[in-house]
């Protein structure tokens, strides 16, 4: 999953309202976990996620790849609480 807010427009409650939006699709649409891969250093977005129930699953070691540097992911989920499947 991606959310992206665009420079500008942060602290407006933007991203909570669009993450909450996939967060109650996904759940609509029977999906009932979802899992965030975000750079170590975007304390922000992780932040973010752990508002809205995520949690560490872990960190991925050299898996994101950046302006030509390997980069370590932090890895997150959520799960529904509903049983649906």
């Amino acid at each position: 999953m991606s959310v992206y807010v665009a420079d500008g427009t942060q602290g407006r409650g933007i991203g909570p309202a669009l993450l909450s939006a996939l967060i109650s699709a996904s759940e609509q649409a029977g999906i009932w976990t979802l899992q965030a891969g975000i750079f170590p250093e975007n304390t922000a977005s992780i932040a973010l996620c752990k508002r809205a129930g995520f949690r560490t699953v872990g960190t991925r070691e050299r898996l994101g790849c950046m302006e030509g540097h390997w980069r370590d992911v932090v890895l997150m989920e959520r799960r529904s609480s509903f049983v649906g499947i």
